[in-house]
């Protein structure tokens, strides 16, 4: 029965972002307790306080983006942009266009790179970011950063990962390279 609610949880999830989890379904298929232990790993991935929502999808986008340049990225634009995310905004995190994003996006890009790369540069904008929007915010962009790595590491582990694919951000599409994270930081900082 629990793995009938399941299931039925992961295709309507799939419906509505347009995502393919069948490495999920591989999971459940493959051991009930292997699933369950991961669901708490999915519901870490959507915590959010205290930080507004650009700023934190901008922050897991970079994250996705280290680990992947496919669906996974694909999934989380989309979210971004249902929960009313610009596309404007997305194409800037993507470009790395820091006007275009403004000074709360930049922030938070500029502190997941910095985690990424375990640029101690990382500690100076973790104050920032709890001066400007309190240690709540960090946690939130802490385990968005975090979850933003696991679900491409698992979707490769398993033989599901998949070559750069085109990511649709709003009307248009772009290619999109998984972007290192040591090369990020040094990108911005030019």
């Amino acid at each position: 029965m629990l793995k009938w609610i399941a299931r039925r949880r992961l295709a309507a999830f799939e419906r509505a972002f347009n995502y393919d989890a069948s490495y999920l379904y591989e999971i459940l298929d493959a051991s009930w307790k292997a699933f369950t232990r991961f669901a708490p790993v999915m519901k870490m991935s959507s915590h959010r306080e205290d930080i507004p929502v650009d700023a934190w999808y901008a922050a897991k986008i970079v994250a996705m983006r280290s680990e992947d340049c496919g669906p996974c990225t694909q999934l989380t634009v989309t979210m971004a942009e249902k929960e009313g995310v610009s596309a404007r905004l997305l194409r800037a995190v993507f470009d790395n266009d820091e006007k275009a994003m403004g000074p709360d996006v930049t922030l938070a890009v500029r502190y997941a790179r910095a985690v990424l790369a375990h640029d101690l540069e990382a500690d100076r904008l973790r104050e920032q970011i709890a001066a400007r929007w309190g240690q709540r915010a960090v946690v939130s962009l802490a385990l968005s950063i975090a979850a933003g790595k696991v679900y491409p590491t698992l979707k490769y582990a398993l033989g599901h990962g998949q070559a750069c694919t085109r990511v649709r951000i709003g009307e248009t599409e772009t290619r999109v390279a998984a972007q290192t994270p040591s090369s990020s930081v040094r990108e911005s900082a030019a």
